[in-house]
């Protein structure tokens, strides 16, 4: 269903106004409403896998509900976790650099 007024969107934009009320003291995310899907409050997090994990933790969503992938060949991991807040489809979805493996010299592993 796509939004055809503002008020369409009351679920998101409330649970946003309340989001603020509550957790002001958070990261700020990367917020967005959309027409498309009037339900849904999505909060994104650049680069930054701590603040993700600081809003999983204060909205009590379990771990366990995280799913993670790696896209960008490898380069970029992805957090993403779906909720229900205040009447609205909530998504925190986290983004983070992979970081680089290190190359293991030849000779420099452990002897037994």
């Amino acid at each position: 269903m796509r939004a055809r007024t503002l008020a369409d969107l009351s679920a998101p934009l409330l649970a946003l106004r309340l989001l603020g009320a509550e957790f002001g003291h958070l990261p700020a995310p990367t917020v967005e409403v959309s027409p498309i899907y009037p339900e849904r409050l999505e909060l994104t997090f650049h680069d930054d896998f701590a603040a993700f994990e600081a809003w999983r933790e204060a909205l009590n969503i379990h771990p366990d509900s995280v799913v993670h992938r790696v896209q960008t060949g490898g380069q970029t991991g992805v957090l993403r976790v779906h909720a229900a807040f205040a009447g609205a489809e909530l998504e925190l979805i986290g983004y983070a650099k992979v970081p680089a493996a290190s190359p293991v010299l030849a000779g420099s592993g452990a002897v037994s």
